[in-house]
Formats: structure tokens, sequence, C-alpha cells
């Protein structure tokens, strides 16, 4: 990947470092059961499962910051706006349902529930103690049933998120066969949507953004990714694939 003009390198530092003045610290936010997973997602941002600071060996604070009180949380407000203005009842219409009909909706719609959907399973796919989970017998004998090993499990997927051109998200779903498949999406789809190439339902989400990582690791996406594995929670992966296969 090539570096960034210097006109958005200059953005992202100048948001970098209007955001270190925001009120809103870290140490109050208040936190979730830990491993949260759950199958459905709403339509409102709930608090991290962490501190800001607590996934530094792979994402420093201020870019969780950032990434989760300006990114993630404009994606929230506008999917609210468009639900409101195309009518959608956000109390008997659940966002998965509304993703598996996005092309009937409008491309704000389409743009800010994927953001929206994809940055609270992002936050779910992450713990401070990552090191300390991994998968479940049964979830680790399908990845190599898949893909051969753990390993090269993770190869795969790790070539997903590097090569996945401009910005948008490697996933690791469970397609309509009940199999493992390693994917991608541009910007903010999924593979929930009915719009995607490859569908299914996802268990193991990266968002490789620039913004997910640009302060630390500048345009040097793959060493983010190295560093990420470190973070990603196994025991909400065990769970969301538990779940998809039993849908």
């Amino acid at each position: 990947m090539n570096p960034l003009p210097n006109s958005r390198r200059q953005f992202i530092v100048n948001t970098a470092k209007a955001t270190a003045a925001v009120t809103l610290a870290s140490t109050i936010l208040p936190s979730f059961a830990k491993d949260r997973a759950t199958t459905n997602v709403g339509y409102t941002q709930q608090p991290l499962p962490y501190k800001y600071a607590d996934l530094d060996i792979a994402i420093d604070a201020l870019t969780m910051e950032i990434h989760y009180t300006k990114h993630a949380a404009g994606y929230t407000k506008n999917l609210t706006d468009a639900c409101m203005a195309e009518k959608v009842n956000t109390q008997e219409t659940t966002l998965e349902n509304l993703l598996a009909k996005i092309s009937k909706y409008s491309t704000k719609m389409r743009n800010n529930a994927g953001g929206h959907y994809n940055h609270e399973f992002f936050w779910q796919s992450m713990t401070p103690n990552g090191d300390a989970t991994q998968p479940s017998k049964e979830l680790l004998q399908q990845i190599n049933n898949s893909f051969g090993s753990l390993e090269a499990f993770k190869t795969q997927f790790t070539d997903a998120g590097k090569n996945r051109f401009g910005s948008g998200w490697a996933w690791l779903i469970v397609n309509a066969d009940k199999k493992l498949q390693i994917t991608s999406s541009p910007n903010q789809d999924n593979p929930l949507m009915d719009i995607s190439d490859v569908k299914g339902t996802p268990i193991l989400g990266l968002d490789v953004w620039e913004h997910a990582y640009y302060l630390r690791y500048q345009n040097k996406r793959a060493d983010y990714i190295q560093a990420w594995w470190k973070v990603v929670n196994w025991n909400v992966v065990n769970t969301k694939w538990n779940e998809a296969m039993r849908k």
C-alpha cells in the first residue's frame, strides 16, 4: 500500500490532536459483561467492553478513542437519521434483517447500517485477554478441516485483510453449507447484505480502514493485522460460531 497523500495524513494527525482534548475519558466508559456476544446487533451504540488503552498491545488508546467516539458514533447517528427518513421500524425490524434487504434502501442506509453493524461486531471481537482465549475444540476441528491448521487460517485471513484494496473488512463466516469461509468486503459492506458477493454469518471481523490503524502503523497494514491477532476474543468467536451453526 502507498502512504497517504500529505493532505490526508495531516487531516488524521489534526483529528488526533483535537480528539486528545475530548472530555470523555475512557476510564468512565461503562463496561459490558466480559466476553459479551449477541446474536443480534441493535441500532444504538453500545459501551466498549474495555477501556481505550486496554488493547494497546495492538491498538493505541488515541486510535481507539477516535475510532469509537468519532467514526463509529457517526455511523450510528447517520443510521438513526436514515431509518427515520426511510420509515424503518427499528422495534420490529432487526438490523440483521435490514441488512439482508439492504438493496431496497438508499446508499446512505447501506453505508451507515453496515458501518454501525460492523463496528459493534468489531468491538466484540477483541479483548485485552486475547492470549487467554482460544478456539473451542469443535471450532478448531472445523478450522483444521477448512484451512489445514489454525496458523494456515490466520495466514489466509491476514491475506484477505492485507490485500483488500482501499478501505474495507476481512471476515470469517459460516456460509449456507455450514462451512467456514474467509472473505472480505469493500467500504462498510458485510456478508449479511443481499448485495454481497459472498454471503454468510460473520463470526470474526477485522476493520482494515486506515483510521483503524494509521496513527501507529501508518501505511503498514500487515503489521497492524499481525498485532491484532493478540487481542482476538476467541471466546466470542466460539459463541458466534455455535449460534451460526444452530441457525
